[in-house]
């Protein structure tokens, strides 16, 4: 299945941020920020962000934490060995891990069942494909018991061929990150500094905790999200539930966060406290419920994630957004510049 949101453009490989904001010489919050509600468009930076939110805003961010996902290893095949990186994505509830398998920035789709990769400490078995008619994703079982550790021990940051060195796991952390989970880094938070937030504290601007771990996405086919594992606690959902009643304003931080949120919604479009795993995707037909608004990096052309910004803001204003951000050569990706999108 292919996801083909409203919103399309070209993005020039110049766009592309290549480190992150630090080697540019800029500290996190010193992006470039768009803010886009209706036809009104502003280009400022993130640590002005609290000059566009309001005394009793509710902010919904990501708690978890970015694993050092990526591993190098061997995959032995009937014609021989190959050199390969195994992409640790979404952690099952049985032990075994879905992956993804890649070699020179590309996925590998050639794997079978039973294929074994030699690993650090072991062997990981592939053992059935994990979207039927697809052989992108694999259910496999890992080298050892205890994958997070593992990871610690073997582990590298995920990265794209985009960004050209290696950065270590601290530049793919959020200041939010409290429980290890995500295969990529929850990336809408970037930006935020421990500064940054005091600020906003003090500003009257809520903060309330939600989790959900990101499993890898995929540049190069667009798919849908895949499940991910979520958690909505019981003190987020009633604070939620108050700012609405209240007329206040909730945002989310990042697409991750919209989900998380809106997968607890009860029928009566109240907020209920729940966790688990959540397949919901958000898109025209079926727009956010809970959501004003959201902080949230550039997506790629053709990504599903801007279905849901479209089902948050509308179409009309992300496309507006898009084009700003293109004309003024904001920087897309992990380590790029941030938007504030508001109904």
């Amino acid at each position: 299945m292919r996801v083909h949101p409203n919103t399309r453009f070209v993005l020039p490989e110049s766009l592309n941020a290549t480190e992150p904001p630090e080697a540019r010489g800029l500290s996190r919050d010193q992006v470039k920020l768009l803010v886009a509600q209706g036809s009104t468009v502003t280009h400022t930076r993130f640590n002005r962000i609290r000059e566009h939110l309001r005394p009793g805003d509710l902010l919904l961010v990501n708690t978890s934490g970015t694993l050092p996902a990526a591993v190098d290893g061997s995959w032995i095949t009937g014609s021989g060995v190959a050199p390969v990186v195994v992409h640790f994505s979404t952690a099952l509830d049985d032990g075994t891990w879905v992956v993804e398998l890649r070699n020179g920035g590309a996925p590998m789709f050639g794997g079978t069942s039973g294929d074994q990769v030699e690993l650090p400490e072991g062997v990981l078995t592939l053992l059935a494909p994990y979207q039927p008619g697809s052989h992108r994703l694999w259910r496999a079982k890992p080298p050892v018991p205890e994958v997070l550790s593992y990871l610690q021990r073997h582990g590298r940051p995920i990265s794209y061929k985009y960004v050209a060195k290696r950065w270590p796991l601290a530049s793919y952390q959020t200041v939010f990150a409290r429980e290890p989970g995500s295969a990529e880094m929850p990336s809408a938070a970037r930006p935020f500094s421990f500064e940054l937030v005091s600020h906003l504290a003090s500003q009257g601007v809520l903060i309330a905790p939600i989790l959900l771990h990101c499993g890898v996405s995929s540049p190069e086919s667009h798919e849908p999200p895949l499940p991910e594992r979520y958690d909505v606690p019981a003190h987020t959902a009633r604070l939620v539930n108050w700012v609405k009643a209240d007329g206040g304003r909730v945002i989310a931080v990042g697409t991750t966060a919209v989900r998380a949120v809106e997968s607890a919604v009860a029928p009566d479009g109240s907020v209920t406290a729940s966790h688990g795993w959540t397949d919901l995707v958000l898109g025209p037909d079926h727009p956010a419920r809970v959501v004003d608004g959201l902080i949230t990096g550039l997506h790629a052309p053709e990504a599903s994630h801007l279905l849901m910004l479209e089902s948050v803001v509308g179409a009309d204003t992300v496309q507006r957004a898009y084009k700003a951000a293109l004309d003024h050569a904001y920087l897309w990706h992990e380590f790029g510049d941030s938007s504030l999108m508001l109904r």
